[in-house]
């Protein structure tokens, strides 16, 4: 494949064939060159056809939990009160820029992240 911009879905799915042959080629020669190129290449276009939407703040830190085998206690420090993670969880209260500050300070969660807009629940319909 020639190194140009890639336009269309068979220049994507050949570009990523090419990208598969020449995974493993020796560093320093022209193939890993051509790898490095054709890799921006297939990054360029997948950022603009396949963008990746910021998830979700609540959906995000439920992850983020899940994953580090923190409870709604463990996350007090950075939130508030037992009562206050539940509003929060419960997605009847939002993040304050505090919270979001100090969970990106304690737990090296992304603000940009954090700071997404979301939808709560209605605190009256519940």
């Amino acid at each position: 494949m020639d190194l140009k911009p890639i336009r269309t879905e068979a220049e994507h799915a050949e570009a990523l064939a090419d990208i598969e042959r020449l995974w493993d080629a020796p560093e320093g020669s022209q193939e890993a060159d051509h790898l490095e190129v054709l890799v921006m290449l297939v990054e360029a276009y997948e950022r603009a056809h396949f963008p990746v939407e910021p998830p979700d703040p609540i959906s995000y830190l439920e992850y983020i939990m899940d994953a580090r085998g923190l409870t709604r206690k463990d996350v007090e420090a950075y939130i508030g009160p037992r009562g206050r993670v539940a509003d929060i969880m419960n997605r009847t209260r939002p993040l304050s820029v505090a919270m979001i500050r100090r969970l990106c300070a304690g737990l090296g969660l992304p603000a940009d992240v954090l700071i997404q807009p979301y939808a709560l629940r209605d605190s009256i319909a519940a």
